[in-house]
């Protein structure tokens, strides 16, 4: 589905559940309506021009209207956080949210082997979590969908009955009611995550056992449900598609670094790492040290580490000083980098939500000792000019190359052994699983020359790394 028919449809789901319900708020509470769902200010009761009444329906009307399609998706986010809708309504918007995420495609025929595999018995030991489960995915009770004849023989009544008294159903009679076999990719995916999270199924030896069996079909398709981490103690659990399990997932990300790290490796069995110095609480170097998703770290990820950290409320003043200082950690001299950074948070500045994070000058290798010391085991280029982590587990290294990169003597005499020394490095970042895409520093330079270039380059780069296939 293209980007204006996504856009087009979060419009008018968001005229469905908040326009169209005007009659549920109070003309005094359209304002405070309109700022948590991230709408435009609302305009006044009586229009001042011509001194008449403005209804609710034109005031709600009117802010959805100054939306531009960029800012749909943050307040489609909104509608489904505050407001209360259908399950109905809740999938639609989710379904489009999701259209273009990072997704396993799961086709049908092994949709309904998983199914006729499932064993559900460990899950309905826990009939409330799995209940929630289901409520949370799939349309159970909205307007008496299920077809069963009236509010008393809704979907989830008939689950209750089936499933958790007189259990005569099995998992593949379950699917079907549900509609599993033909949901989009993205909600069948989450459905299986669900099955076998602990907030559904704390049980570890149960979920082991269910991700073993589902993991089985998978594995045919080249997705798998991994291990990706723990939850109030139990294992923690995310599907994964082909080209993605194995790839490790970033345990932190340390950039915008002013000056060397002072670290130390806490625990040798665990791989922990620590930050000594004041660097980290100075600011002198950013460590986000958050989970990095499916979805990769995207601007809007940042941002709410960002104000956290600092406490910032105010949404704007915390992108500029982000922003300022991302910036500053990029070397003075390096004007076709800076460049490239500005000009990136430039173009997609009225829709940098959910775009990749650009981060500068993130560290790659840490070594206490020097080149000199480790002579021809030193480890060179120790920091990546920007890194994106985009869905998928996709890494992205952007590097400006300078005359450094391939002569001596300050860019007077060409250096066979620096450009050979760039090209092992390069290498090198590839083999680690990095997408290495390299600009000469030449053609930066020119802020407005610049432009044209850094414009194609991430609307190809973006679209080429769009995890493939998408919902049909």
């Amino acid at each position: 589905m293209s980007g204006q028919m996504v856009a087009a449809g979060l419009r008018a789901l968001i005229d469905e559940t908040v326009v169209q319900q005007y009659q549920l708020v109070r003309h005094e509470d359209i304002p405070a309506l309109c700022q948590t769902l991230g709408m435009p200010t609302p305009p006044p009761r009586i229009d001042p021009q011509t001194q008449k009444d403005n209804s609710k329906h034109t005031r709600l009307k009117r802010c959805l209207e100054a939306l531009s399609d960029a800012e749909l998706p943050a307040v489609a986010r909104a509608v489904l956080a505050h407001r209360r809708l259908r399950a109905s309504q809740r999938n639609r918007l989710q379904d489009l949210l999701w259209q273009n995420t990072a997704c396993a495609v799961i086709p049908g025929r092994t949709r309904r082997e998983l199914a006729g595999a499932c064993i559900l018995d460990d899950h309905i030991r826990y009939p409330d979590s799995f209940m929630d489960l289901l409520a949370s995915l799939w349309v159970l009770d909205d307007d008496g969908a299920g077809g069963f004849g009236g509010p008393e023989r809704t979907l989830a009544a008939e689950i209750a009955r089936h499933m958790l008294r007189f259990k005569d159903w099995d998992a593949e009679r379950l699917f079907e009611e549900l509609g599993c076999f033909t949901a989009p990719h993205h909600r069948f995916g989450r459905f299986l995550e669900g099955l076998a999270s602990p907030a559904t199924l704390p049980d570890e030896p149960a979920q082991r056992r269910f991700v073993a069996m589902a993991n089985e079909h998978l594995r045919p398709i080249g997705a798998q449900l991994e291990e990706v981490g723990e939850e109030e103690g139990y294992p923690l659990f995310e599907l994964v598609a082909a080209g993605q399990a194995g790839a490790r997932r970033p345990r932190q990300v340390v950039f915008a670094t002013l000056r060397k790290p002072d670290i130390r490796i806490s625990s040798v069995l665990d791989g922990d790492l620590e930050i000594l110095d004041q660097a980290e609480r100075d600011d002198d170097l950013l460590v986000y040290d958050r989970v990095v998703g499916n979805e990769g770290l995207r601007w809007r990820d940042l941002m709410d580490w960002w104000q956290t950290k600092h406490g910032i409320t105010d949404t704007n003043q915390a992108k500029q000083t982000l922003l300022h200082r991302m910036r500053i950690s990029v070397p003075k001299e390096a004007t076709g980098q800076d460049n490239l950074g500005n000009l990136y948070y430039d173009l997609y500045q009225d829709d940098l939500d959910d775009k990749p994070a650009l981060l500068p000058e993130v560290w790659l290798h840490w070594d206490h000792q020097t080149i000199g010391q480790r002579r021809d085991r030193a480890q060179h280029n120790i920091r990546m000019d920007f890194l994106m982590l985009l869905p998928g587990r996709r890494r992205i290294v952007l590097e400006v190359d300078g005359s450094q990169h391939y002569t001596d003597n300050r860019g007077r005499n060409p250096s066979p052994h620096r450009y050979a020394a760039t090209m092992a490095a390069d290498r090198e970042l590839k083999f680690l699983g990095y997408h290495v895409y390299r600009f000469g520093h030449a053609e930066l330079q020119d802020l407005q020359a610049a432009r044209p270039l850094v414009t194609d380059f991430f609307a190809r780069l973006l679209s080429t790394h769009q995890p493939a296939p998408r919902i049909p």
